[in-house]
């Protein structure tokens, strides 16, 4: 897929979002990267021969007080090949963009991976539904 339309879609995932959440998000930017780099799996520690959809990189709201001030942005980035990769068609890009956008996201509100596994889940099984 060429970059231009993946960030098409990244920017609808992101118009998406609930206007809640869009207005709650402070202080971050979405990237957009072709892959993670070897230091980037070894830094967070990912199995060889697995790889990330997305990152979050910065301080949690939850976890800001009141001297959270004067830092750089944090920083969502998302990965275009491993997103690419784990569709088994184009089709697929589109809903495999949202879901990484939103599991990032929610690490911006403060969300651990366990919880984000179970909303995971829980979505699966949604969508297994509606087939």
């Amino acid at each position: 897929m060429r970059k231009r339309r993946f960030e098409q879609l990244v920017e609808r995932a992101l118009d998406s979002l609930p206007e809640e959440l869009q207005s709650l998000l402070d202080n971050v930017v979405i990237f957009i990267e072709d892959q993670p780099s070897p230091k980037t799996l070894r830094d967070m520690d990912v199995p060889r021969g697995d790889t990330l959809l997305g990152l979050y990189d910065g301080v949690p709201q939850t976890e800001r007080t009141s001297q959270y001030g004067l830092v750089p942005p944090d920083r969502i980035t998302l990965f275009q090949r491993p997103i690419e990769e784990s569709c088994d068609t184009e089709e697929e890009i589109p809903e495999q963009i949202r879901r990484t956008v939103l599991h990032e996201v929610a690490h911006h509100f403060g969300i651990d991976e366990e919880r984000m596994e179970e909303i995971e889940e829980g979505w699966d099984k949604q969508a297994e539904e509606r087939r």
